[in-house]
């Protein structure tokens, strides 16, 4: 194997690799350092395997009311070790699959762990921090050991579970989502701590499998990052499930039992409530893998874990790079694929777009599903836009009852001056399929005017994007 490329990613998620194929597709001779696994935390440990989890709890969940259907379903049941072989061989099917696209694309895999020894010089040795527990752990014989240069160094290294002092995961009774992923029997309680889209989908998961689920988050909405209105209507649909939320909460102490913990949660008032449960899913945020790679003592400027980077994934250091995760919020795999194409194709030089943050769509995949797009409506007045504020439930669309899936919403936000989407929140099936329309129609700066004046086909859950935009001139047809 040779030594010498002309661009060097350290990490093969979803950033890393693509930014490989997208490297060798313009003549740039490319090789990707994995430590671990190809395809990263995403496609091993996160977005499909959870994808997976959560499409066998809703074909459960589906089973339980077949009647309302016209269909019999008694006496059906799970195993809880098929669900998880499922999705655990979906991911060793897409894992294979990125090895693959890498060879076609003739981009060496060089197996080890990397450290940026200069600018134009990475050393790669033995892996001595791997995942908890690896997907695939590296065949005999492909440790690949050596110095490499290159004059482009790209840094994909991703993020893992953050841990908070005294609740740090111990495989057994407190989990990250390494250990929530591959539950080996089901755990009739358990306490999320964390309402981001990670504790509130295996909250989602674990629910509908039949556990009781208590979510304690800090912040004073579930899903905080959402628009409250999307989020309220969610939280009343997760509550009608049974599960417990506790919003303004912590979990200020954990105790370990033989089977079992008891989470102390302050609430902001100073009460303390004790819950007990069979085990505690921390899911209190991720943070960047920065660590190791040389990076300080090059010089490299980071900020709380994040690397500094430009527009284009520059550092201030020549011919070093970062996407992803550890170039920050907001640390979601499409955003990682956009940053390492737009690296790549300014490293050779070419003119690529600049990626608009405010126009990166985020997906939760929970029952019900929320997707969102642009600013929420507090956001937009607080920054003295005035806004038009259009919305449409799922009960007034034919299809969605059609589905029997009439609980929901789609919220969208214009300026009212010039007509601008400023953004949207959907909330209810299929939503995170549906949010793309939008995310299009922002991209390409439409009006509401303009989306208004567009056809879109019946019957189709799409309508209730016309519906809602229809909502914010008064001109809502079906509501």
């Amino acid at each position: 194997m040779t030594t010498s490329y002309d661009v060097l990613i350290i990490g093969s998620g979803p950033g890393g690799y693509v930014a490989a194929i997208r490297a060798a597709q313009l003549g740039l001779k490319t090789a990707v350092i994995e430590r671990e696994h190809l395809g990263g935390i995403c496609l091993n440990w996160g977005c499909i395997p959870t994808k997976a989890l959560l499409r066998s709890a809703e074909i459960y969940d589906h089973f339980g009311h077949a009647d309302s259907f016209g269909l019999s379903a008694k006496d059906f049941s799970y195993d809880i070790e098929k669900i998880v072989k499922r999705s655990r061989g979906i991911s060793g099917q897409l894992n294979g699959g990125v090895g693959f696209l890498l060879k076609k694309n003739k981009v060496d895999v060089i197996w080890g762990e990397a450290k940026i020894s200069k600018p134009g010089e990475v050393v790669v040795t033995t892996p001595t921090n791997q995942v908890r527990q690896p997907q695939h752990p590296l065949p005999k014989g492909t440790l690949a050991e050596g110095t490499y240069s290159a004059k482009h160094i790209i840094v994909a290294t991703g993020a893992r579970p953050r841990a908070l002092p005294g609740m740090e995961p111990d495989g057994e009774l407190i989990w990250s989502y390494f250990e929530a992923m591959v539950p080996k029997t089901m755990p009739k309680s358990v306490v999320v701590m964390g309402s981001g889209a990670i504790g509130i989908e295996f909250a989602s998961f674990y629910r509908t499998m039949g556990a009781e689920v208590t979510v304690v988050e800090l912040m004073g909405q579930v899903m905080p990052v959402e628009d409250t209105e999307i989020a309220t209507h969610a939280q009343k649909r997760f509550e009608k499930q049974g599960m417990k939320i506790l919003l303004e909460a912590k979990v200020a102490k954990v105790e370990k039992q033989k089977n079992g913990i008891t989470a102390h949660i302050e609430t902001k008032d100073g009460k303390v409530e004790k819950i007990s449960a069979e085990k505690l899913i921390s899911a209190v945020g991720v943070i960047g893998n920065t660590e190791n790679l040389g990076l300080e003592e090059l010089g490299v400027k980071m900020e709380r874990g994040v690397i500094e980077v430009d527009a284009y994934g520059a550092t201030g250091v020549g011919g070093i790079y970062a996407i992803g995760d550890v170039a920050g919020a907001p640390m979601l795999a499409h955003k990682a694929e956009h940053e390492g194409v737009i690296c790549v194709e300014k490293i050779a030089g070419q003119h690529p777009h600049v990626m608009d943050k405010a126009k990166i769509p985020g997906c939760t995949y929970c029952n019900p599903q929320v997707a969102s797009v642009g600013m929420t409506e507090r956001d937009a007045k607080s920054a003295g836009k005035k806004v038009k504020v259009g919305r449409f439930p799922f009960a007034g669309n034919g299809k969605a009852i059609a589905l029997g899936e009439p609980e929901g919403l789609i919220k969208t936000i214009f300026d009212e001056e010039t007509g601008q989407l400023l953004g949207a929140h959907l909330v209810g099936a299929e939503v995170t399929e549906l949010i793309q329309g939008f995310v299009v129609a922002m991209n390409l700066e439409t009006t509401e005017q303009e989306l208004i004046d567009a056809v879109f086909p019946h019957p189709t859950l799409s309508e209730m994007m016309h519906e809602s935009v229809l909502d914010s001139q008064k001109r809502v047809l079906h509501s």
